[in-house]
C-alpha cells in the first residue's frame, strides 16, 4: 500500500512593520500627555491643560474672512502651488521679514512655505544630509529635531543647555571631531521648552561656527534656527530677533535657514502654515523634498496666511501678547510661592520652572494629573537634563492658573 506524503503546513511568519527608524523613535511625548489627560477628561474631572500650547483664543476674524473668500476661488481648490508656495504668500513673507526684521529677501529664492514649522523642521535633514551625517541639537529641546534626524539615519550629537548658561550652548565647547562632522546645527530662541530668549551675538558666533567647514556645495555645516514664537514677547524691548539680522549674515552666501509659524501668533494651529527664510541652495533642496512628498498647504489657507503676515501689527496681536503677559504674571509668583525656581521669560509662549524640592518632573506631573487634575510638561520628557524640570503653556486664563498654583499647593511638594 502506497502512501503520500503531507506537505507540512507552514505558519505564517510575523509581520514586520515597523522600520527600524520608526522603532529608534521615543514614544512622542505630547501623545502620551494627551492620552493621560482624556483618561481623567472621562472620568469626570475639572482637568486644567497646560500641556501641548493650543491656545485657547480663537482665530482672528481679518484672517476668518479671508479664507472664506479665498476657499470660494476655484482655483484654490485645486492642487496647491508646487515650488514653494503661493507667490502671494511668498511676497508676503518677504514683507514681513523686511518690515518686522529689516531684511530684505527675494521672495522666489528665499522663501518656502511649510506645514507648519513642524514639517519644515523634519524634512530639513532629508534635504541637506546624507546617511550618517551629524546634527547638533540643543539639550533639552523641541522633540522634533531629534525625531528629524533620526529618520534621516543621522547620528545626534546633543548641545548642553544649563540654567548657568541662560539655557544657550556653548558652541567653542564643541570638540573639533564632531564639529568637522557637524551638518546641522540647531537653535531655537524663544525656546520651547527653557523659554530662554537670545541675542544677535548668539547667532553671530553660530555662523562664525559653521563659516570654516561651509564650501558652497551643500556640504558643511548649515545653522537652523527655529523662530516660531517671533511674535510672542511680553515687552518691545524683547522682541526676538532673527538670525538674519546678524551682521555676518548674508542671505545668498551664508548657510543658514530659519524656521517661522503662524500658529501662535495668530492662533492658527490647526490651519497648519508656517514657512522658511534661507540661502537659496538650502531653500531650494528643502523644497524639492516637499514637491516630492507633499502637495503644500490649501492655497486658501495660504491666501489668508499672507492676509496675516501683513497685519502683524494688527490690534488683535498686540491685544494677545497683553494676555499672555497677564497669563505669565499671573502664575510666576505663585510658582515661586510653593517652592519652584522659575525665571521671567521675556518672550515665546511657555514658563519653564524647576521642581520644588528637585522632586523628578515625572513624578511632579504624574502626581499633578491623577491627585490635581492639571497637565504640565515633564522636563524629562525632553532630556534628562530637565528631570528637575517643567513646563507651563499659557494656554488658560489667568484665574485658572491662579488655581493650578493652589492645586500645587495642597500636594505637599514645597514641604
Amino acid at each position: 500500500m502506497s502512501t503520500t506524503a503531507v506537505a507540512p503546513v507552514m505558519q505564517p511568519m510575523p509581520l514586520a512593520v515597523r522600520s527600524d527608524c520608526l522603532a529608534a523613535l521615543p514614544p512622542f511625548l505630547f501623545d502620551e500627555i494627551d492620552r493621560k489627560k482624556r483618561e481623567r477628561i472621562a472620568a469626570g474631572a475639572d482637568v486644567i491643560n497646560l500641556g501641548v500650547g493650543d491656545p485657547d483664543q480663537p482665530t482672528p476674524g481679518f484672517i476668518v474672512e479671508a479664507m472664506n473668500k479665498a476657499m470660494r476661488d476655484l482655483v484654490n481648490q485645486q492642487y496647491p502651488a508646487t515650488g514653494g508656495g503661493l507667490t502671494v504668500f511668498r511676497e508676503a513673507c518677504a514683507r514681513f521679514m523686511f518690515e518686522r526684521f529689516g531684511v530684505k529677501v527675494d521672495p522666489m529664492r528665499h522663501v518656502v512655505c511649510t506645514i507648519g514649522s513642524k514639517d519644515g523642521i523634519a524634512h530639513l535633514p532629508w534635504a541637506v544630509t546624507n546617511p550618517g551625517d551629524t546634527i547638533l541639537i540643543p539639550d533639552p529641546a523641541y522633540p522634533v529635531y531629534e525625531i528629524g534626524a533620526i529618520l534621516a539615519h543621522c547620528k545626534v550629537e546633543k548641545t548642553p543647555l544649563t540654567a548657568e548658561r541662560g539655557w544657550t550652548p556653548e558652541l567653542d565647547a564643541i570638540s573639533p571631531s564632531v564639529k568637522h562632522a557637524a551638518r546641522i546645527l540647531w537653535l531655537n530662541y524663544p525656546s520651547n521648552p527653557t523659554a530662554a530668549s537670545c541675542n544677535l551675538g548668539l547667532f553671530e558666533r553660530a555662523i562664525e561656527f559653521a563659516r570654516p567647514t561651509w564650501d558652497g556645495q551643500q556640504r558643511g555645516c548649515i545653522v537652523a534656527s527655529d523662530l516660531a514664537y517671533s511674535e510672542l514677547y511680553f515687552d518691545p524691548s524683547a522682541r526676538p530677533v532673527s538670525i538674519w539680522q546678524s551682521a555676518n549674515a548674508d542671505i545668498e552666501k551664508t548657510p543658514a535657514i530659519e524656521f517661522h509659524s503662524l500658529s501662535k501668533t495668530y492662533n492658527m494651529t490647526g490651519w497648519r502654515i508656517g514657512f522658511a527664510i534661507g540661502q537659496p541652495d538650502i531653500i531650494k533642496a528643502l523644497a524639492g523634498i516637499k514637491a516630492n512628498v507633499d502637495s503644500g498647504v490649501f492655497n486658501a489657507i495660504q491666501a489668508a496666511g499672507a492676509v496675516a503676515l501683513d497685519h502683524f501689527r494688527a490690534p488683535e496681536i498686540e491685544r494677545m501678547r497683553t494676555l499672555y503677559r497677564e497669563r505669565r504674571d499671573a502664575i510666576i509668583p505663585g510658582l515661586r510661592a510653593v517652592g519652584c525656581q522659575v525665571e521671567v521669560p521675556k518672550a515665546g509662549f511657555f514658563v519653564w520652572a524647576r521642581t520644588p524640592n528637585g522632586v523628578d518632573s515625572m513624578t511632579f506631573a504624574s502626581k499633578l494629573l491623577e491627585q490635581a487634575d492639571t497637565v504640565v510638561v515633564p522636563g524629562a520628557g525632553f532630556s534628562p537634563r530637565g528631570k528637575e524640570w517643567f513646563r507651563v503653556a499659557l494656554t488658560v486664563d489667568a484665574d485658572r492658573l491662579r488655581e493650578v498654583v493652589s492645586r500645587i499647593s495642597k500636594l505637599g511638594f514645597g514641604t
